[in-house]
């Protein structure tokens, strides 16, 4: 399976990791409770298939569950071993209400939860804190310093404020490694804020998130519009699940279905494609997994390729 340098890194990933979010077990406040529960067999087996499948890595965080995501995360690889001897973790810092001096007094708990397993990435989850993005990465440079944490990343900060820590890692002999956004076919806003700009310019990985957004792109709700009235009041708030994007994206996801006739494939695997192509090497996704069969297509996206002439159409769909 291609591997690929994560930014300017000598840490090589899949272009496609498993988000871990649906991981959390209904726990720690409204972000751990935004997905039912999965039992661990079945988490287990959804990890199993991403190892064989020849993804390498997988996204967790302090905040989905309150360290359960990272629980579980790490007691499947354990049990998978050796399948799972070579995968790597980047898991995330939770900013709101704390101060910088945060990072250092919690990096044993993110150890602990994460069985002393190594952080791989090690991110800063919101741009927003009692302090600010050089103080942040200061901390950080002192864990990877320490051989806590290997690289250090971000996760929703402007252009502005991934110089600012780029810019602070240099002074330490590091660089940033990646800035985790929400990036997909139907949420292009990175591509006219000046994020992914400024991620090439600085050779900063993208770390796309919701790159299905919230399962619009996988067409279940294009070929069955009444699934919409199972979703939840959150999923249609924050993901944007609803009906005028549906229509609205029709004819996207009508080509999309063609091409994935075309390739055998599916329109997950399509829309999946475009992302980690559209933009040479410097687009990762995480797409999350909550069924077995869904882990299948995670690692079946990355054995084709769409042409330069076909990612460049599907870009230059408006919805």
């Amino acid at each position: 399976m291609e591997l690929r340098h994560l930014g300017a890194t000598d840490l090589r990933l899949t272009p496609i990791g498993l988000g871990t979010w649906q991981f959390s077990g209904g726990r720690g406040g409204i972000v751990g409770k935004y997905w039912p529960t999965l039992p661990e067999e079945q988490v287990r087996e959804i990890i199993r298939i991403c190892l064989e499948g020849g993804i390498n890595w997988f996204d967790t965080a302090e905040v989905y569950g309150n360290g359960e995501s990272e629980r579980v995360l790490a007691a499947s690889l354990q049990a998978l071993a050796p399948l799972s001897n070579e995968s790597r973790i980047a898991t995330k810092w939770w900013p709101i209400m704390r101060t910088a001096a945060n990072i250092p007094q919690s990096i044993g708990e993110r150890k602990k939860a994460l069985a002393d397993r190594t952080i791989d990435l090690y991110q800063v989850h919101q741009p927003f804190s009692f302090s600010s993005a050089t103080s942040e990465m200061k901390q950080m440079a002192k864990l990877a310093e320490q051989g806590h944490i290997r690289h250090i990343g971000v996760s929703n900060f402007s252009a502005k404020k991934m110089r600012e820590a780029d810019r602070t890692l240099r002074d330490y002999g590091l660089r940033l490694a990646s800035n985790q956004v929400k990036y997909s076919l139907l949420d292009r806003q990175i591509e006219h804020n000046g994020i992914l700009e400024t991620a090439k310019e600085l050779g900063v990985a993208i770390i796309a998130y919701s790159p299905l957004k919230q399962g619009l792109l996988s067409g279940k709700f294009h070929r069955n519009p009444e699934l919409l009235q199972g979703i939840s009041a959150a999923r249609r708030i924050n993901g944007g699940v609803k009906r005028e994007t549906v229509e609205r994206s029709r004819p996207l996801m009508t080509r999309m279905e063609q091409l994935a006739e075309q390739y055998g494939v599916s329109p997950t695997q399509i829309a999946l494609n475009w992302l980690i192509h559209a933009n040479g090497e410097t687009v990762f996704a995480i797409p999350g997994a909550s069924k077995p069969h869904h882990a299948e297509e995670l690692a079946g996206a990355m054995r084709f390729k769409l042409t330069s002439e076909e990612l460049s159409e599907l870009g230059s769909f408006k919805v």
